[in-house]
């Protein structure tokens, strides 16, 4: 399932984007940020979601430790802080932009309730677009406590096999383009990233897989 715009056969920004009513417009500005500038702290108060209109967002939170524990890197056209919809008044993780340049689209959640209102099919796809965020995420945080670091990669490269990846029909490679650097995706299964390209490497001496920076081929089945 690719998330960028799309979900099933709505696109998201179209319609959520505030900008794109009369109603809104006027009023409606987009938010910029730079590279390590947090859109909210834990504990803030949740009274808007947010649109990626460019740029990357980290999601995560800190542990009893004090250390970051990231549960989603996001990336143009996804959405964020979506508690808010569902009742939360506090947040309980951060959004960090982690690019040069980062625009946001900020939606109150006010509203985001009367968008939904005026649109039941619609209001239907957005919390069926939620549960599968939720369950993701439920998914990656099960991985970081209970498997291994090697399990956490092959898992993660499944799941990015299942947002970003199409059938190479030359080879039958499964090709994933995706929009992560490596550094990402080890923040994402909870390594550093000099561990994960010693993994990546093995994985590709094992003929496992082959990658370059913005692209990784399956080249066979991962048990």
């Amino acid at each position: 399932m690719n998330s960028h715009w799309f979900f099933e056969d709505v696109n998201l920004f179209n319609i959520l984007c505030p900008h794109k009513f009369k109603t809104y417009k006027k009023a409606h500005v987009f938010n910029y940020y730079s590279k390590k500038d947090y859109i909210y702290f834990e504990d803030d108060s949740a009274s808007k979601v947010y649109l990626i209109e460019k740029g990357k967002v980290k999601i995560g939170y800190y542990n009893e430790s004090g250390d970051e524990v990231i549960i989603a890197i996001l990336t143009k056209g996804e959405l964020f802080g979506e508690k808010a919809i569902l009742g939360d008044n506090i947040r309980d993780e951060f959004a960090q932009s982690i690019e040069k340049e980062t625009s946001i689209c900020p939606i109150s959640v006010q509203t985001m309730f009367d968008l939904m209102r005026d649109n039941q099919t619609f209001s239907f796809k957005v919390y069926k677009f939620l549960g599968f965020k939720f369950k993701k995420m439920e998914r990656r945080l099960k991985l970081l406590l209970f498997k291994d670091t090697k399990t956490r990669l092959l898992e993660f490269l499944e799941d990015l096999c299942g947002e970003y990846g199409h059938d190479c029909e030359k080879t039958g490679d499964k090709v994933i383009e995706h929009p992560y650097t490596q550094k990402d995706i080890a923040s994402l299964i909870g390594t550093s990233r000099p561990t994960l390209n010693i993994m990546m490497n093995e994985l590709k001496e094992e003929n496992v897989i082959d990658f370059s920076r913005k692209e990784i081929r399956i080249l066979k089945k991962i048990a």
